[in-house]
C-alpha cells in the first residue's frame, strides 16, 4: 500500500524529502498554502500523514489541524508536528479520531538551551544596552553598564525535559544552583537531570533567573500573570524559549515597569513576530527575538530528519518515539 505523506510549503531541510525518497511505497506531497482551497483540500482528503508546522504564526487557521479539517480528511491516519511544540494541532480532536500525533521533542534542544543562555549573558552583561549606547550616546561611563555575574545566582527551570536539562548542565558549569519544577518528574529523576526539585511557588521566590521550558498546553496556558511575577524575587530575570501565551506579556511588563523584574530574555510571543510597539519592546533591559531559538542549521536538520525516520518507522509497524498520544497507537499501527 502507498503511503501518502503531506508536508507544507515553509522552509525545511531538504533531508526530510530526500530520506522519504528512498522508501519504496510512500509518496511525499508539498502543499501550497497559497493555492486555491479545492486544490488542497483534494489533495488533504487523500493524505495518510500530514506533516504541519508547529508554529501558529506559519498555518492559516484553516490548515492547522481541528475537527473542521479532521472531517474533510477521511485517511488521516498520523499527524506530524515539525518541532517539539504542537500548537497548530488539536490533540483531543485527533485522539477522539484515532489519529496518532507525534512531535520531533528533543531534536532543537541544544540550539534552544544555547540561545536561552544566548538571552541570560546578554542581559547580565547588558550586552545589547551596551551596543545601543555605542551607537547612539556619547560622554559614557563604563560603571552605568555595569554588569552581573551568574556565578553564586540560583536558575530556576520550569519544565526540565530535553532543553530544560541542557539549561541545568550549562548553569551548573556557570556555577549556579540549580532549582527546577516539573509535575510530570519525581524527585528522583529532576536530580538526575541536574535539578535540585521544588515546588513551583518556592521555586519562583528562591531563583536569580526565571526559565520556562514547558509545553504551551491547558495546563501552561497564562501560567505566570502577575501573581507568579510578584511571587519571583525582587530584582530577578525572567527567559522564555518556550511558547507564547505561557506568560502573560501585559503582567510581565507591569512587573517590569515596578522595577519588580529585572530583566527578560523572551523568544516566544502571543503574537510572532511581535507588534514594533508592542510595550515589552520599549524597555531597554529586554532582550527580545522573534522565536529562533530552535532555528540553527543544525537543529534544522536533525530536526527534519527525526521528523522523516519517525514516519518511516510508523510506516514500517515500528513504534515511534514520541508520540503525544500514544493510547491511539495500536489503532493506528493497523491501518499501515
Amino acid at each position: 500500500m502507498s503511503v501518502n505523506v503531506l508536508r507544507l510549503n515553509v522552509w525545511i531541510d531538504p533531508c526530510f524529502d530526500d530520506i522519504l525518497a528512498r522508501e519504496p511505497g510512500v509518496e511525499v506531497s508539498v502543499m501550497d498554502l497559497h493555492a486555491e482551497e479545492e486544490l488542497n483540500w483534494a489533495v488533504l482528503a487523500q493524505t495518510d500523514i500530514y506533516h504541519v508546522s508547529a508554529a501558529k504564526d506559519e498555518v492559516p487557521l484553516k490548515w492547522q489541524v481541528t475537527r473542521e479539517l479532521i472531517a474533510r480528511c477521511p485517511r488521516l491516519k498520523v499527524v506530524s508536528s515539525t518541532g517539539s511544540g504542537y500548537d497548530t494541532i488539536d490533540v483531543d480532536a485527533c485522539t477522539e479520531a484515532g489519529i496518532l500525533v507525534v512531535n520531533q521533542s528533543g531534536g532543537n534542544a541544544n540550539s534552544v538551551a544555547q540561545h536561552t543562555f544566548a538571552l541570560l549573558l546578554s542581559l547580565m552583561n547588558r550586552v545589547v544596552e551596551s551596543d545601543q549606547a555605542l551607537r547612539k550616546k556619547t560622554g559614557l561611563v563604563r560603571e552605568d553598564l555595569m554588569g552581573r555575574e551568574l556565578t553564586g545566582k540560583v536558575m530556576g527551570i520550569v519544565g526540565i525535559g530535553h532543553i530544560g536539562t541542557r539549561v541545568a548542565r550549562l548553569a551548573s558549569a556557570f556555577g549556579m544552583q540549580v532549582l527546577a519544577f516539573d509535575p510530570y518528574l519525581d524527585e528522583t529523576e529532576i536530580r538526575v537531570r541536574g535539578a535540585s526539585p521544588v515546588s513551583l511557588e518556592e521555586l519562583l521566590a528562591s531563583s536569580d533567573v526565571v526559565s520556562v521550558h514547558c509545553p504551551r498546553n491547558a495546563e501552561t496556558l497564562g501560567m505566570f500573570g502577575l501573581n507568579e511575577f510578584k511571587t519571583m524575587k525582587r530584582g530577578a530575570c525572567f527567559l522564555s524559549t518556550a511558547r507564547g501565551g505561557i506568560h502573560d506579556e501585559n503582567a510581565l511588563y507591569t512587573a517590569m515597569q515596578a522595577g519588580h523584574i529585572a530583566g527578560a530574555g523572551l523568544d516566544v510571543w502571543v503574537v510572532e513576530p511581535p507588534p514594533k510597539d508592542h510595550p515589552l519592546l520599549s524597555l531597554p533591559n529586554v532582550v527580545a527575538t522573534y522565536h529562533t531559538a530552535g532555528v540553527t542549521h543544525e537543529a534544522r536538520r536533525n530536526i527534519a530528519a527525526i521528523s522523516a525516520q519517525q514516519i518511516l518507522d510508523i510506516c514500517a509497524g515500528r513504534t515511534p518515539p514520541r508520540m503525544i498520544n500514544p493510547l491511539v497507537y495500536p489503532r493506528v499501527a493497523g491501518r499501515f
